[in-house]
C-alpha cells in the first residue's frame, strides 16, 4: 500500500528557500515508516530562473522505497480577509499528505469567508493553507498544538521570533494582530483589524 506525501517549497527567481527545514520534515516522514536512505531534496528541483513559483514534490512511500515528482506552479498570493472559527475534534493532519479530503470538508463550512480557523478540543489550530500567529504583549505567540507543524513555523521558532502556548477561542479577544505562515507567503501579518477578521 502506497502513501502520498508532499512538500511545498518557494522559488524565486531561481533561488530555492527555506529547503533545510523541508527537508528535515521529509526525512521525518521518512523515518516514521522506516524508509532509510533519504534523498537530497537539492537534487531534485530545478524551477524556472524567472518569476515566483511553487515547487510541488510528492513522494510516494511504498513498503520498501519511495520515489519522488516535482512540478512547478506559478504562484499567485491567494488573498485571506477573514477567517471563520469552524470545530473539529477528530481531524488528523500532522504529516503533510497529499490527502487533504478532511481539510476539504472543513474548508466547504466557511461561508462568506475566505478560509476557516480550525479548533480542535477546545485550542486554536491552524488554517487549511497556513499556520497562525498572534500578537500580544510585545511578542507573536503561535500555538503549541497546531494540525502541522510547517516549515516557515519551526524556523521562525528556533529564530526565537515566534513562541509556543496554547490558544483558546477565549484568548482570542485578548491579542491585537494575526498573521499567516506557510512556505508561500513566509510570514503574512494581516491588516486588518483583528476583531473584524473573524466572520
Amino acid at each position: 500500500m502506497s502513501r502520498l506525501f508532499l512538500e511545498t517549497i518557494r522559488a524565486v527567481e531561481g533561488e530555492i528557500f527555506n529547503l533545510l527545514y523541508h527537508q528535515k520534515r521529509y526525512e521525518r516522514v521518512l523515518k516514521k515508516f522506516n524508509i532509510k536512505n533519504p534523498k537530497n531534496l537539492l537534487e531534485h528541483i530545478n524551477p524556472p530562473k524567472t518569476g515566483t513559483y511553487r515547487c510541488r514534490l510528492l513522494y510516494n512511500i511504498s513498503k520498501e522505497a519511495h520515489t519522488i515528482e516535482v512540478t512547478y506552479h506559478e504562484y499567485k498570493k491567494r488573498e485571506i480577509n477573514s477567517l471563520k472559527l469552524v470545530y473539529d475534534d477528530n481531524i488528523e493532519y500532522s504529516l503533510k499528505s497529499a490527502c487533504r479530503d478532511e481539510l476539504e470538508l472543513l474548508y466547504g463550512l466557511r461561508g462568506k469567508c475566505d478560509d476557516i480557523l480550525i479548533v480542535k478540543n477546545f485550542l486554536i489550530t491552524d488554517t487549511t493553507i497556513a499556520n497562525v500567529a498572534f500578537y500580544d504583549s510585545g511578542r507573536w505567540v503561535t500555538p503549541a498544538q497546531p494540525l502541522l507543524k510547517g516549515t516557515t513555523r519551526e524556523r521562525l521558532l528556533i529564530e526565537k521570533k515566534i513562541f509556543e502556548s496554547d490558544i483558546y477561542v477565549d484568548d482570542l479577544k485578548k491579542f491585537s494582530k494575526v498573521a499567516l505562515m506557510n512556505a508561500m507567503i513566509d510570514f503574512d501579518i494581516i491588516t486588518k483589524n483583528i476583531e473584524e477578521f473573524f466572520c
